[in-house]
């Protein structure tokens, strides 16, 4: 019995490609008020991994979790 388990994906807007091979990918998500059921739009920045520095700001990115390269950078683009 092997279960495989799902990755994550997100998709994100590149806010930031300043840094070499890392990008800074910015993560909307919409959520529900407990309380009073407005929705509202959460935004989250990741940094992840960008092996050949390919990723531009404006770009639109897939990544997932990958091995922790430093104190920030647990992510990895997927495309």
């Amino acid at each position: 019995m092997t279960q495989e388990k799902k990755k994550m994906i997100l998709k994100g807007t590149v806010v930031s490609d300043a840094m070499d091979k890392t990008i800074v990918v910015a993560v909307d998500t919409f959520k529900t008020h407990k309380k009073y059921l407005k929705k509202y739009i959460s935004t989250k920045k990741y940094k992840a991994h960008d092996p050949e520095n390919a990723y531009k700001i404006g770009d639109v990115v897939q990544i997932t979790p990958g091995r922790p390269m430093s104190k920030d950078k647990k992510f990895v683009v997927v495309k």
